[in-house]
């Protein structure tokens, strides 16, 4: 199964610049994911992450896993309304993640997202991004879904 860029920005709160996924590839409904985010000269945190020398930043790579571990979820319980529902968020939390090669422009990071546990109200994942067939970071993933007026107490 594949979608587009188009969907995806339908699928995912996040928006520019903080759409970390390009394209989905390969999807199993409540089990798996691969999404392709293409490194571009281009974006704006190279700016400052380094302006002599441009790693994509370690943080953005986890969310590129988290923002495919939502298109996952969403796609998987699309018949569930409480995921469209603009008052949910979701929340994540990073575990054993770690960082094997830096990223930089040019590279197309391939993120394979695995589902470990899921719940009615969130769920663990496991994540792998890649480059050229090169792990670049690993980690896993739990998210918990909550609703906008629960932040502000």
């Amino acid at each position: 199964m594949e979608i587009k860029f188009e969907e995806i920005k339908a699928l995912l709160p996040q928006k520019f610049p903080f759409l970390m996924v390009d394209r989905v590839i390969a999807m199993e409904k409540g089990k798996s994911i691969v999404a392709i985010k293409n490194v571009s000269g281009n974006e704006i945190h190279f700016l400052g992450h380094f302006p002599n020398m441009a790693i994509f930043p370690g943080a953005l790579i986890l969310e590129g896993l988290a923002q495919t571990a939502i298109i996952l979820f969403r796609k998987s319980y699309e018949n569930d309304k409480t995921l469209d529902d603009p008052n949910i968020m979701f929340f994540f939390g990073a575990a054993n993640s770690r960082f094997f090669h830096p990223v930089v422009p040019g590279d197309q990071l391939r993120m394979e997202v695995k589902v470990i546990k899921a719940y009615s109200t969130g769920g663990m994942v496991e994540g792998v991004a890649s480059v050229d067939g090169k792990k670049v970071a690993k980690g896993e993933l739990t998210f918990g879904l909550k609703r906008k007026e629960e932040m502000t107490r």
